[in-house]
């Protein structure tokens, strides 16, 4: 069951929650009974007899305007109020909490590590870049904050997408601490319709991200993960996966031994997997092992960037984007290399298809755009759209982050991606903002 608190760890009564909801849904369900419960059964009731499902989801915006979490009870996260067997799972073994904010440029010239890329640090190290971010944030026109706090991780930020974009049920599964990030992270994830059943909380601490982003939308990203949670290799059972359709994972050389391991389950229970090779530098440093996950056929969907592309063909007589999709497509059913502003490049068998991007030449923050790129490209694989319409998908979801900082995509621009949707004559989600 879940429990609302509100500000200060004080519950709320039924009658201060619909006087400041204005809820007005037809339901007997109770106060500590409600959110996603709610809400997913409202939307298709009212839908069924004809009605705009409006007030449901002015709930829980106003329940997060209001400061409300989930709690869970009994120390589970599982709830009952979502699907028990998510279409698309995420494996994100840690759970993770990003730290995104604008910065000058020249503050990474004392920080470690190359510039655009992901290098991992120590607690130490994470508490004085986020000192140093926090004194030299800045404020772009229009922002209503230059540093903004959310649940992160590159899996969390594809099946977050699917799930409160494009109506895709959808759950993760991993590890969070008991702490307050975790709390951010299953209030985060809760609030957006994702299934935390398989997500197990443990004492200690939650990741955490610093995601720093220039003016022109680059980030670097130092994510501290040595102290953290994660579930592990063992942990992992057959009932997990049973009765989702596909897998997704980021290629990290500390986790492999449970990305094997899931990826021996899934396979096992039938599921697709689709992997991210992370970053360039997770490529450039563990390339044998990458590569002989990519050899071992179980990969069925690949996702690159041009820069993690060109370092997985480091070596070779041709680095360009198109071997890079020729090579993938050696070891998996689809193969996509993302191009940024020049689009993608996509491979399935023999067929091959360049798609431009979609939206803003200049990104406000590019932190995300992969990771939503690749849920709407799997949104128009469930939906059986064509290689060429599953590479618009997700060049309008990718381009739909980059209008806003941080890897969670805002209503207004859920907005502006179904208008680009429809502008194509791509199909549009059952369920939208």
């Amino acid at each position: 069951m879940t429990i609302l608190r509100g500000p200060n760890n004080n519950s709320i009564e039924q009658g201060q929650f619909r006087k400041k909801t204005n809820f007005r849904c037809k339901s007997s369900v109770g106060v500590n009974a409600v959110l996603l419960g709610v809400y997913k059964y409202e939307v298709k009731r009212q839908r069924a007899r004809g009605q705009r499902p409006r007030g449901c989801v002015l709930l829980i915006r106003n329940l997060s305007q209001m400061g409300v979490a989930t709690l869970p009870g009994n120390g589970e996260i599982a709830t009952d109020a979502v699907a028990t067997h998510p279409l698309i799972l995420g494996l994100q073994p840690a759970a993770l909490v990003d730290h995104v904010a604008h910065i000058d440029w020249s503050l990474l010239d004392h920080i470690p590590g190359d510039r655009g890329g992901s290098m991992p640090v120590a607690i130490e190290e994470l508490e004085h870049i986020l000192k140093e971010v926090k004194a030299h944030k800045l404020a772009l026109p229009g922002e209503l904050s230059p540093m903004k706090t959310m649940a992160g991780g590159s899996v969390a930020n594809t099946i977050r997408g699917l799930s409160a974009g494009f109506g895709v049920s959808c759950g993760i599964i991993g590890a969070c601490g008991d702490d307050e990030q975790g709390k951010l992270f299953v209030s985060n994830m809760s609030f957006n319709g994702v299934n935390l059943s398989r997500l197990r909380m443990k004492q200690g601490h939650t990741a955490q991200c610093v995601c720093m982003v220039d003016e022109l939308g680059n980030r670097t990203m130092r994510p501290c993960l040595s102290s953290a949670v994660k579930v592990q290799a063992d942990e992992l059972t057959m009932e997990d996966f049973k009765g989702s359709k596909w897998l997704v994972l980021r290629y990290a050389v500390f986790n492999l031994e449970v990305i094997q391991a899931a990826i021996r389950t899934a396979k096992k229970e039938g599921l697709f997997v689709s992997m991210d090779l992370a970053s360039f530098e997770m490529v450039r440093n563990f390339k044998s092992q990458l590569l002989q996950l990519l050899e071992s056929g179980d990969i069925d969907l690949c996702f690159a960037n041009e820069d993690e592309a060109m370092e997985l063909l480091r070596g070779e007589q041709t680095t360009d984007p198109e071997a890079a999709a020729e090579f993938l497509a050696k070891h998996c059913n689809w193969a996509v290399v993302t191009l940024g502003a020049n689009g993608c490049i996509a491979r399935h068998g023999k067929e091959i298809v360049r798609v431009p991007a979609i939206g803003e030449a200049k990104a406000t923050d590019a932190t995300g755009a992969g990771d939503l790129f690749a849920g709407g490209f799997l949104y128009g694989l469930v939906k059986g759209l064509s290689l060429e319409e599953c590479c618009q998908v997700g060049a309008c979801s990718g381009g739909s982050v980059i209008r806003s900082l941080g890897g969670e995509v805002t209503p207004e621009n859920w907005q502006w991606m179904y208008k680009q949707m429809q502008i194509r004559d791509l199909p549009l989600p059952d369920i939208r903002n």
